[in-house]
């Protein structure tokens, strides 16, 4: 079961932090309140979070301020300030710091879970599959994602990639293409039955060999092609420019 996203409220409205804290633990959250920047910064030390909510205009430190000190702690800390008022000057400054967004009060709560969504999925990296009957294949890049934040699947058929693209959602699918039933090709073209959107990256060791099989896959609009053994560079950047663009785009919702 996934871990509940991890949340710290930094603001000196106690009733602010009550509020929206009772809100997100309703929709299941995991979180934390504080009622200063000083208070924040030993929370943030103590434990990571996966976002913190940060109210721009604090007395003592102001949010920027302790953006500032926490970004010091944690560098990869994503802070999303929060704000009344209009402090285009400290908005700017959070913004150009790397803050992660601004939200604006009173609070769009469906506006602040999907951005709470968002960073969780961030975090989590993406689902891919890998179909290939190697096991030296499947070792190698089930190391290699997962080592870069990705959640791996494994399938040695394709009938075995059908039902677990049947289950879930994959983000990226890498497909052999000489499978010990049926082939590359009809796997991807089966995928595509399940899930139209399929990103799928075809891989192989026979260039020649499979030449029209892979041709035919880039002519369905498969994403891809890799030849083994693989230029790990060349796959790793078509897996982060697959990231980057989901993460621009709406995730597509699980087929009944």
């Amino acid at each position: 079961m996934t871990k509940p996203a991890r949340i710290l409220i930094v603001d000196d409205d106690e009733s602010m932090n009550k509020t929206m804290a009772l809100v997100l633990k309703r929709k299941g959250y995991d979180v934390a309140v504080s009622l200063s920047g000083l208070d924040a910064i030993g929370k943030v030390r103590a434990q990571p979070f996966d976002i913190i909510f940060m109210d721009i205009k604090m007395p003592v430190m102001d949010g920027v301020e302790t953006f500032e000190k926490i970004r010091e702690i944690r560098p990869d800390a994503v802070v999303m300030m929060m704000t009344a008022y209009s402090v285009e000057d400290l908005i700017q400054k959070a913004l150009r710091e790397g803050a992660y967004g601004i939200i604006y009060k009173p609070l769009d709560i469906e506006k602040t879970l999907a951005a709470i969504e968002e960073v969780k999925r961030k975090n989590e990296g993406m689902l891919i599959m890998v179909v290939d009957d190697d096991s030296g294949t499947t070792s190698s890049l089930r190391v290699i994602l997962e080592n870069k934040g990705h959640r791996i699947g494994i399938a040695s058929t394709g009938e075995q990639a059908l039902k677990m693209a049947q289950e879930k959602l994959h983000d990226i699918i890498f497909i052999d293409m000489k499978l010990p039933t049926i082939n590359g090709l009809q796997t991807y073209l089966a995928l595509k039955k399940i899930h139209p959107g399929v990103i799928a990256v075809m891989i192989t060791a026979y260039r020649n060999e499979m030449a029209s099989l892979t041709d035919a896959a880039m002519k369905e609009s498969a994403y891809s092609v890799l030849y083994k053994p693989f230029d790990m560079e060349s796959l790793l950047k078509i897996v982060n420019d697959i990231e980057q663009r989901k993460h621009n785009t709406p995730a597509e919702p699980d087929a009944p």
